[in-house]
C-alpha cells in the first residue's frame, strides 16, 4: 500500500471517530465524551421542615383485678312472740364510756319558757245578732285562731215552756150540778226558737274559694249549758263558749260572711300568738 492510501485510511478513521464521539452525542442529546473530566453541578436537595407536637408519654398503670367474693346475706331470724330475750350488761369500756368522767356537754336548753300567749288582732261583733259580710282583711301571720261566742235568743224548740192542768166547772141547774172537765194546757211563751250561726271564711284573693265553713259544734241549745258548783264550791260549767277554730295558713286576704238566726248577739275575735307581734 502506498503512502496515499495510508492517508485516505487515516482520514477515514478520524471521520468515523468524529461522527462517533461528537456528532452522534450531539444529535442524541448526550454530552460529548472527550475523555476529559468535566465538573458537573449537582442541585441541592430540598429540605422539608416538619413540625412535630411532643405529647407526654402516657403513664401506663399496671392493674391487677382481684375478684372479691360477694358475701352471703345473714338470714333474718323470725321473731317468736312467745320468747323473751334477755339483754346482758357489758363492760362500759367496750364503747369507750367511763362512769368516772363527766358526760360531755350537750346543747344548752334555754330556761326561758316558750311564749304561748295569744293576742287579739281583730274583732267582729254584733249587738243585735244580725247577719252581715265584712270587708277584706289581711292577716300577715302564718298561724291564727278564730274565737267566737254566740248568745242565743232562747232555748231551742221552746223548752222554756211548762205544762199545767186546769178544771172547768159548768153552771148549776136546779138541784143538778154541772159536771166538771179537766184539760192540760201549755203555759209560757208559745214562740219556738231555732238559733243558728254560720261563719264562711272566704279567700279575699279568690272569692270563689271558701276557706272554711264554721258552725258551733253541738248546736246552740242554751238549756244544755248548765253552770253549777261542786261540793267544794268549785264552779262547774258545760258552757262551751268561746269556740276556737285554728288556721295553719295565713299571710293573705280574708273576708267573712256571717249568717245568723234567733240570736241576741255574737262576738268574733281573730287571735294570733303574742310572739308574732313585731315580727311580721
Amino acid at each position: 500500500m502506498d503512502k496515499q492510501d495510508m492517508m485516505y485510511l487515516a482520514a477515514a478513521l478520524v471521520l468515523v471517530l468524529i461522527i462517533a464521539l461528537v456528532i452522534k452525542p450531539m444529535i442524541t442529546g448526550h454530552p460529548v465524551n472527550t475523555g476529559i473530566a468535566v465538573a458537573t453541578t449537582t442541585p441541592l436537595p430540598v429540605v422539608v421542615t416538619q413540625q412535630y407536637t411532643i405529647s407526654p408519654e402516657p403513664h401506663i398503670v399496671s392493674t391487677t383485678t382481684t375478684l372479691i367474693p360477694t358475701p352471703k346475706p345473714t338470714p333474718v331470724q323470725t321473731w317468736n312472740p312467745n320468747v323473751t330475750q334477755t339483754v346482758a350488761f357489758v363492760n362500759p369500756s367496750t364503747y369507750g364510756v367511763s362512769f368516772n368522767q363527766s358526760m360531755p356537754g350537750g346543747t344548752r336548753i334555754e330556761s326561758i319558757p316558750y311564749d304561748t300567749n295569744m293576742s287579739t288582732f281583730a274583732t267582729i261583733a254584733s249587738n243585735n245578732g244580725s247577719s252581715g259580710t265584712t270587708g277584706i282583711m289581711y292577716i300577715p301571720f302564718p298561724y291564727w285562731e278564730l274565737w267566737y261566742t254566740v248568745d242565743p235568743a232562747g232555748p231551742v224548740g221552746g223548752k222554756g215552756q211548762s205544762l199545767s192542768s186546769s178544771t172547768v166547772t159548768g153552771p148549776t141547774l136546779g138541784t143538778m150540778k154541772g159536771s166538771g172537765s179537766s184539760q192540760t194546757v201549755i203555759q209560757g211563751s208559745f214562740s219556738v226558737t231555732n238559733p243558728q250561726f254560720t261563719i264562711n271564711v272566704m279567700d279575699g284573693n279568690d272569692p270563689n274559694r271558701i276557706v272554711r265553713t264554721i258552725t258551733p259544734p253541738g248546736g246552740l241549745d242554751s238549756s244544755l249549758w248548765v253552770t253549777t258548783t261542786d261540793t267544794n264550791g268549785n264552779l262547774l260549767s258545760t258552757d262551751p263558749r268561746p269556740w276556737v277554730e285554728k288556721f295553719f295558713e295565713g299571710q293573705r286576704n280574708y273576708y267573712f260572711i256571717i249568717t245568723t238566726h234567733s240570736l241576741n248577739s255574737y262576738s268574733i275575735k281573730i287571735r294570733v300568738p303574742t310572739r308574732y307581734i313585731g315580727q311580721y
